[in-house]
């Protein structure tokens, strides 16, 4: 008997730290999505669906839907496209390259409060270096930070810039395993760099391409702390991520059911999007591969 407990025993800890900060939380915030509470009052009344209903029928909600959607989708695809070529460009070992892998790596191990406010000073409007450079060649003072046309894009290089080097070291590490024999044959039948990375390196790296494009959405779609310390979801919500807007509902606002019904939200819309990307790029994946 104690042979046969002494695996269940090993885990134990671990299941039960998964279990006290993921599972009871998760169950938690179902049952706080259907009641209405204030984290002051002793009562948690039911009311069913009605925190659904409210987020369903509120503008901020969709609206900050809609800008995290934008932020996704122009973020990602601009993230592992750019890993992609300097992965490719860093594979090969030298002194060089691997002072510039660390050196792609250092942000993603940084932390994203110092990020976010040393890029606040970057693009300050009145004494930020953006706008130093650009008055060296005589271009007025742009109000990152204030226009609801540039404060997403500028959220979008800067979440770009800290993951970057973590897509690029996994892409290296996909690229690596890929057999020099395939190269080496390709080289023999005269094949030119841009087919040989089309035909052999594109299709054998999907794997890799397919783990950092679902991490990548989720991580999109949980961007925070960018946004609480340099706009708040400002100018006019133009910055106003998922995840913030949750913040803003429980923790300023403190109407913790309807956060908890947004979290639930979020929850099955990253779901969703992961089936489908597995129905839509899964087979492809292992096809390829």
């Amino acid at each position: 008997m104690p042979r046969k407990l002494t695996p269940y025993l090993l885990v134990l800890p671990l299941m039960t730290f998964i279990a006290v900060f993921t599972y009871i939380p998760i169950v938690t915030s179902l049952d706080l999505s259907v009641r209405q509470w204030d984290f002051m009052s002793a009562e948690k009344p039911f009311v069913g669906l009605d925190n659904y209903m409210i987020l369903f029928n509120s503008h901020p909600f969709w609206n900050s839907l809609r800008v995290t959607a934008i932020f996704a989708f122009i973020s990602v695809p601009l993230r592992l496209a750019l890993a992609l070529v300097l992965a490719n460009a860093l594979t090969r070992e030298t002194f060089a390259r691997r002072i510039l892998r660390g050196a792609l790596f250092l942000p993603y191990v940084t932390s994203t409060v110092s990020i976010a406010v040393v890029f606040s000073w970057v693009f300050s409007t009145d004494f930020g270096m953006m706008n130093g450079l650009l008055g060296l060649f005589g271009i007025d003072k742009v109000r990152w930070m204030q226009s609801p046309e540039l404060a997403l894009g500028v959220l979008i290089f800067i979440n770009t810039w800290k993951q970057l080097g973590y897509d690029v070291i996994i892409y290296i590490a996909g690229l690596q395993a890929i057999p020099q024999e395939l190269y080496d044959a390709a080289a023999v039948d005269g094949g030119k760099r841009m087919h040989v990375f089309r035909r052999v390196t594109f299709p054998l790296v999907m794997p890799t391409t397919y783990f950092l494009l679902v991490i990548s959405v989720i991580e999109a779609f949980q961007v925070f702390t960018l946004v609480n310390v340099m706009t708040e979801g400002g100018p006019a919500g133009a910055t106003d991520l998922i995840v913030n807007r949750l913040y803003e509902i429980g923790f300023t606002l403190f109407d913790i059911g309807q956060g908890s019904a947004l979290a639930v939200l979020l929850f099955i819309l990253l779901v969703a999007l992961a089936v489908f990307k597995s129905r839509v790029l899964g087979k492809r994946v292992h096809y390829e591969a």
